[in-house]
């Protein structure tokens, strides 16, 4: 369940001229920026960007970048961003920035259906002029870059099918390519987690725990370790529970010395739309406290206003 809904009526030209006014002159009212961008939805606030073009002929983006900066700037142009366009900018600056995120492509990766990945590879082609996977492949290396690769494929099978002597036969697969070995065969780790559908990959979970005596998750952290074990546990989280795979993405960004504000910043305005309020039910279940005081501990002004919005409330 999302926390922003968007509103059911609304006048793009009154909501472009109340922007304008809010950055016009003296000072910029950032109140009126906040609530007027978190009453609509994504494909809202595009008709607007379109409308403030339109009717006061100049780019609301370029004029929001101008008076706003920091972290704040950073959410209001993350929702500014059409969805599929985000999760790109995101990617390529995973890839590209300062040093690699591995923490950010494993999430959008790990996390996305296969239709969001089509239009992920589609817009990062036409944006950048090279696919994802030459820029995955040219700035990750080994294993983990395999795991990478393969889920941007967005391939996985979708169905809702659980053949269980398959999922016997995969669960035994993955006890003997790890726990049960000297060294671990990442390859079936990844055959397997990568490709099989939920419904089928729950079952191989049960069955695997049956065998090994131990949970998936645990045999995965004591096997391997760096970027390929993120990778391969973030996979086992999303299948498990997705909204819990988030609320802990968003408890570790807060949690300790200092903000992960990329991360932080990225799963408040991407999941805002989808599934906020069960990332919030997940995270007081497992932390037993609400996200919204984690945030407003955690942040300050303007920033810490508009992350309060898109979390919608206190449980």
């Amino acid at each position: 369940m999302a926390t922003i809904k968007g509103v059911s009526s609304f006048s793009a030209e009154q909501e472009a001229q109340a922007l304008r006014k809010a950055m016009k002159g003296f000072g910029t009212d950032e109140d009126a920026i906040i609530e007027i961008l978190t009453k609509l939805n994504v494909s809202q606030r595009q008709q607007v960007l379109i409308t403030y073009k339109s009717s006061i002929g100049r780019d609301l983006i370029d004029d929001l970048k101008s008076e706003l900066s920091g972290n704040f700037e950073r959410v209001i142009i993350g929702m500014m961003t059409p969805t599929t366009m985000y999760d790109v900018h995101e990617l390529r600056r995973a890839l590209k920035g300062a040093g690699t995120d591995e923490g950010c492509l494993i999430e959008i990766l790990a996390s996305r259906t296969n239709e969001e990945i089509r239009r992920i590879n589609e817009n990062y082609k036409l944006q950048y002029g090279c696919t994802l996977e030459e820029d995955i492949v040219s700035d990750t290396s080994s294993m983990f870059r395999r795991v990478l690769v393969s889920l941007a494929t967005g391939n996985r099978d979708e169905g809702m099918y659980v053949d269980d002597a398959l999922a016997q036969q995969d669960a035994q697969c993955l006890y003997e390519a790890g726990e049960k070995k000297w060294g671990t065969d990442e390859v079936q780790f990844m055959a397997i987690l990568c490709t099989r559908n939920r419904c089928h990959l729950l079952r191989v979970f049960d069955a695997y725990r049956g065998i090994a005596n131990k949970d998936i998750a645990d045999s995965i952290k004591s096997e391997m370790s760096g970027d390929l074990e993120d990778a391969l546990l973030a996979v086992v989280k999303c299948m498990r529970n997705k909204p819990a795979y988030f609320a802990e993405r968003l408890y570790k960004s807060m949690k300790g010395l200092g903000t992960d504000d990329s991360t932080l910043i990225r799963v408040m305005v991407s999941r805002s739309e989808i599934d906020m309020l069960d990332i919030r039910r997940e995270f007081l279940t497992m932390y037993g406290k609400s996200l919204h005081s984690f945030i407003k501990g955690d942040c300050s002004g303007d920033y810490r206003k508009v992350l309060l919005r898109l979390c919608g409330g206190e449980d």
